[in-house]
């Protein structure tokens, strides 16, 4: 697998380069075939803080982890920790569902997924502040999934809310974590 590797407020050294390579090489043998993808590798160093963050889109859902500390190799010996954590729980997850439902087609449904958009008659134009911009806008394709299958996404992508299709109601629905630790479902009506 390829990575993109981008430092931020650091230099990138070869050292630095093969110890992240070699690292992620680790996460190779989860996989029959090594992903197509190019995965993302953002080294940040701010007043002592030493931050990585990988990301690898996969068909069907997405690898990210981070992680921070005083030292930039400990940083990335943690993150690559993470997503071997998380690459064992998909799998767990995805081959409990196989034996489950016996087909995998059932759990990566290619449909697309229109939504619309509600619009509030209520909503007073004196309550924009000409300081709100957007500065990022991202577009997704929502795969239809079970909440419980959201709720491993938003964990694994390490958000804090996951917007997807219900596989179920073929509705968009949001999941988010909740302060006592639980999760809520917002569902449209």
């Amino acid at each position: 697998m390829n990575y993109s590797i981008r430092g931020q407020h650091i230099d990138v050294t070869d050292a630095l380069h093969d110890y992240v390579d070699k690292k992620l090489s680790r996460l190779e043998k989860y996989f029959d075939a090594p992903p197509t993808s190019d995965g993302f590798v953002t080294l940040n160093a701010i007043r002592g803080l030493h931050t990585v963050e990988v990301t690898i889109p996969l068909t069907g859902f997405m690898l990210r982890a981070e992680d921070k500390s005083d030292d930039m190799y400990a940083s990335i010996d943690a993150v690559v920790d993470k997503l071997e954590r998380q690459i064992r729980k998909h799998k767990t997850k995805v081959n409990r569902k196989f034996r489950q439902e016996g087909s995998l087609k059932t759990l990566f449904v290619e449909e697309a997924v229109e939504g619309n958009v509600l619009v509030d008659d209520n909503y007073d134009d004196s309550l924009i502040d000409e300081d709100l911009e957007v500065v990022r806008t991202k577009r997704f394709t929502f795969k239809p999934m079970d909440v419980e299958e959201a709720i491993l996404q938003m964990n694994m992508v390490g958000h804090e809310f996951f917007v997807f299709s219900n596989v179920d109601t073929r509705e968009v629905n949001v999941v988010y974590k909740r302060n006592d630790g639980k999760y809520g479902l917002i569902e449209q009506t």
